[in-house]
């Protein structure tokens, strides 16, 4: 039995996603990106990753097995806050000399719409965004008898009204609608090349205006078929009959035939219209009554322009929790992780590390850490427990002046050929913490720095975003919780102290 899942449906699922976001509904649900995976051309670990990765990038999998493996490769995260998303459409600039499609309710596999060859509404070129960033739906493009497929548009709509205007002298038959204007935020965090955003709140102070001049059913605009033949001139005011009401056009005939319609009555709660234009004599004249979308042009800006994509954005900036040094090629989102050593904690935070930390100092009085290096993406140990078991990890990032070492262990880390470590975690002991490729000083954790959360390097107090116990500090968030939604694979980008990640991620429905 045929069947199909309408656009409406795709529009619900991304109308539910910034609902899920913003809370509405909702007594605890948070979603944070992330930036993971700092060392994807280590091929000692099953799986992890590709010498090639950087010019053959992998495409993400979806599996139970893939997103451990994704849990595992996290650094730090994100939260995603109410001003940090926007439903958002394929972007349409307004050029001169441009046919658009105007907007139609009967676009379909039958009916193509004429310029795009668009199967649906939402995939052909009915609304523009113009030069002051104000967005307008083409109610007509100057399709007629002569120019079937419409006009090229020359005079940019630039206007602010309730109702539908003409742009300039109004020569190139084209009828705009004004929607709303995307506002200056809005164009930094979501406007780009390929996507422009909606108000995420449509109906508020700003777009109240427009929302509340919606009319069910309202007729703006009628299209001409056919001039029919044999009319005397004049000016012909008829009613658009179908199940609405109050819907009249004004035919002008010139030369024994219709040259123009307008609407002088837009009527209400129309479906269906018809012009049956039998004044004049004539005949042969027929016409196209456009029917608006539900509610009318405006009532809901989301269903009208076919939102269902959403755009998230996070800028990764000063934060404590997000090291700098190394590199990153995985971005991602995760929905309602917990906090650490917690499975029913939601976290709840701006940021937060998904990496362990330890607070390292010489074994001796004297020394400092400032000539020990540890390399990023190395691998460290340290023997644990009663000295017969080793955990093994590799250097996030490496802070010689505060002797604050981040790592992290990635899944599949006990799998290291010859190594068969089970992934014990670093402890606060008395054991040295070494790296495997290069020598230097042996540090070992400062048990004496506890409960602490920053530190005084040169008279300057830094915060460490982690609190140590005897040295260590454990991540924020609880591994392997939360439900990966997004995953994105990326050639390495390095990071670093001045740098600043604006990281924009689509989800389509």
């Amino acid at each position: 039995m045929p069947a199909i899942i309408t656009d409406q449906f795709r529009i619900l699922n991304a109308e539910t996603f910034a609902k899920s976001v913003t809370g509405i509904g909702t007594t605890s649900n948070f979603y944070y990106t992330f930036l993971a995976h700092p060392n994807p051309t280590n091929v000692s670990i099953e799986e992890y990753g590709a010498a090639n990765w950087a010019s053959v990038t992998p495409d993400p999998r979806d599996s139970f097995e893939q997103e451990n493996r994704y849990h595992g490769s996290m650094l730090f995260l994100n939260k995603i806050g109410i001003n940090d998303f926007a439903r958002i459409v394929p972007r349409v600039d307004w050029s001169s000399g441009v046919t658009y499609d105007m907007y139609r309710d009967d676009y379909d596999i039958t009916n193509a719409a004429p310029q795009t060859s668009a199967k649906t509404l939402y995939e052909s070129r009915f609304y523009v965004l113009n030069s002051e960033f104000k967005v307008y739906i083409c109610i007509n493009n100057g399709t007629s008898p002569d120019f079937p497929n419409g006009r090229p548009s020359q005079n940019e709509p630039n206007f602010v009204s309730t109702t539908p205007q003409k742009a300039g002298s109004g020569s190139d038959g084209y009828l705009w609608k004004y929607l709303y204007t995307i506002t200056p935020a809005n164009i930094v965090k979501f406007t780009t090349e390929k996507f422009m955003p909606l108000p995420n709140n449509w109906g508020d102070s700003n777009t109240a205006e427009i929302k509340n001049a919606a009319v069910r059913g309202r007729i703006e605009t009628v299209v001409i078929k056919n001039r029919g033949e044999s009319y005397l001139a004049g000016t012909y005011v008829v009613d658009i009959k179908g199940d609405g009401s109050g819907g009249q056009a004004s035919i002008v005939v010139t030369d024994n035939q219709v040259s123009s319609v307008e609407v002088s009555n837009s009527g209400k709660d129309y479906t269906r219209g018809v012009i049956n234009f039998t004044d004049g004599g004539g005949s042969g004249a027929s016409f196209d009554v456009i029917i608006p979308p539900k509610g009318g042009h405006g009532a809901d800006i989301y269903r009208e322009l076919g939102s269902y994509r959403v755009m998230v954005y996070s800028k990764y900036d000063a934060s404590s929790d997000f090291i700098s040094q190394n590199n990153f090629s995985r971005i991602g989102i995760v929905r309602n992780p917990t906090e650490y050593g917690s499975s029913t904690a939601i976290l709840n935070t701006n940021t937060a590390t998904s990496l362990g930390a330890l607070k390292l100092k010489p074994g001796g009085t004297g020394f400092s850490t400032s000539g020990t290096t540890y390399p990023v993406n190395a691998e460290i140990r340290q023997e644990v427990g009663t000295g017969t078991s080793v955990a093994v990890g590799y250097v996030a990032s490496w802070d010689r002046d505060t002797g604050v070492l981040r790592y992290y262990q990635p899944v599949g880390l006990s799998t290291i050929s010859n190594n068969n470590f089970k992934n014990f975690d670093f402890e606060s002991n008395t054991k040295a913490v070494t790296c495997v490729s290069i020598g230097g000083t042996v540090l070992f954790p400062d048990s004496e720095f506890n409960n602490v959360s920053s530190i005084t390097v040169n008279g300057k107090v830094i915060d460490l975003g982690q609190t140590f116990i005897g040295g260590k500090a454990n991540p924020e968030v609880e591994k392997y919780s939360g439900d990966i939604i997004y995953i994105d694979n990326r050639a390495p980008i390095s990071r670093s102290e001045s740098q600043k990640e604006e990281v924009k991620i689509v989800v389509e429905f």
